[in-house]
C-alpha cells in the first residue's frame, strides 16, 4: 500500500544542501527576488556549486557563513567558480537569522554573481539598504536546518590569505591545509521540503541518502541515479556527490561489505502530486566496477 500525503510540491523552489555536518534545505523566494533566484538556480542546475566549500565564517558582526566561490584542487589550491554576469540588486527582505543572501563587492550594489551567504545571526541592522544598497535575501533555511548550520558555525575561522581571511576548517592542526579540512557541499533541487534522510525524486531519477559503511568505508552523503532502459530497477552511484560526514544523521542508511547490500531504513519517494514512503529498502551491489545497485526488496508503508 502506498502512503500519499495531500498537496503538491511547494510553490517556491526547494534546494537541499548536503555538507560534512549534515544536510539542510532552503526555500527560495521565487517571486520576491526572481532575478536572484534564477541566477542561483543556474549555478545549482549545472552543478557549479557541487564540490565547493564554505570559504568564509565571520564571527563578528555581521555574522555570516559564506560559500559559492571556490572548490579546492589538491596540489593547486582554491579554484574559483566560473561566474555568470553580475545581476541587479533586489533587496527588500531583511537579513534575519536563517535567511540566505547574495554576497557582492563593496560600493557596487549590482555586483552579485556566484557567492552567497547564510545569516547565522540577525544582521538586519547592518546589511540593510544603507549598506551598499542592501544585500538581497532570496531564501531561508527550513525546519531544523539551522542546527547543522550552527554546527559549522562552531568551527574555528582560519586566515588563509586575501580571498580566504576567515575560513572554517575541520580537524585542522595548523599544518598544511588539505581538501579534507574544508566544509564541502553538494546541492540538488527538490520537489518539496522533507526532513527524511533518504529521498527519491521521480522527476529527476535521483536518490539522495547518507550511508554508513562502517570503519572501513566511513560515512558519506551521496546520490544515486536511476539508470534508464534496464530490466530491473538499477541505480548508479555518482562518485562526485560523495561528501564525508562528521556527524551521522538519525536514520542513516548502511552498507555492509559482508553481503554488498545497501539498506535504507526509510525512503521517501517524491512524485509530482504525492509522496510515498517505504521501509527496509535493500539494494544489492550488482556491478562493483560501475558502482551500480539493483533493487532487491522493500516494504510499502
Amino acid at each position: 500500500m502506498t502512503l500519499a500525503f495531500s498537496g503538491v510540491a511547494q510553490a517556491n523552489t526547494i534546494v537541499r544542501i548536503s555538507t560534512n555536518y549534515g544536510y539542510f534545505s532552503i526555500e527560495l523566494f521565487d517571486t520576491v527576488a526572481p532575478v536572484t533566484v534564477q541566477n542561483f538556480l543556474n549555478y545549482v542546475n549545472r552543478g557549479a556549486y557541487n564540490g565547493t566549500y564554505f570559504h568564509r565564517l565571520s564571527k563578528v558582526e555581521p555574522e555570516v557563513l559564506q560559500g559559492g566561490g571556490y572548490r579546492f584542487q589538491p596540489f593547486v589550491g582554491p579554484i574559483a567558480v566560473p561566474q555568470d554576469p553580475p545581476i541587479v540588486n533586489e533587496y527588500s527582505v531583511p537579513n534575519t537569522r536563517g535567511t540566505i543572501a547574495m554576497a557582492k563587492f563593496g560600493g557596487q550594489p549590482d555586483s552579485a554573481t556566484s557567492q552567497w551567504f547564510i545569516n547565522v545571526q540577525d544582521n538586519a541592522d547592518t546589511l540593510n539598504a544603507s549598506n551598499n544598497g542592501g544585500f538581497t535575501v532570496f531564501g531561508k533555511v527550513l525546519g531544523d536546518g539551522m542546527v547543522n548550520v550552527d554546527g559549522i558555525n562552531q568551527l574555528p575561522s582560519i586566515p588563509l590569505g586575501n580571498t580566504h581571511p576567515e575560513t572554517p576548517l575541520r580537524n585542522y592542526d595548523l599544518g598544511v591545509v588539505k581538501a579534507e579540512h574544508f566544509v564541502t557541499m553538494n546541492m540538488e533541487v527538490m520537489q518539496r521540503f522533507t526532513a527524511a534522510v533518504s529521498v527519491f525524486e521521480s522527476r529527476t531519477g535521483v536518490l539522495q541518502t547518507s550511508v554508513d559503511g562502517g570503519e572501513t568505508l566511513g560515512a558519506y552523503s551521496l546520490t544515486l541515479t536511476l539508470q534508464p532502459d534496464r530490466p530491473n530497477v538499477v541505480f548508479r552511484l555518482d562518485a562526485d556527490s560523495l561528501v564525508d560526514l562528521e556527524v551521522k544523521p538519525v536514520g542513516i542508511s548502511t552498507f555492509a561489505t559482508s553481503d554488498n547490500r545497501l539498506r535504507i531504513p526509510y525512503l521517501e519517494v517524491h512524485n509530482p502530486d504525492s509522496v510515498s514512503s517505504f521501509t527496509n529498502v535493500v539494494l544489492v551491489l550488482s556491478d562493483a566496477a560501475n558502482w551500480e545497485f539493483t533493487l532487491e526488496s522493500f516494504q510499502p508503508q
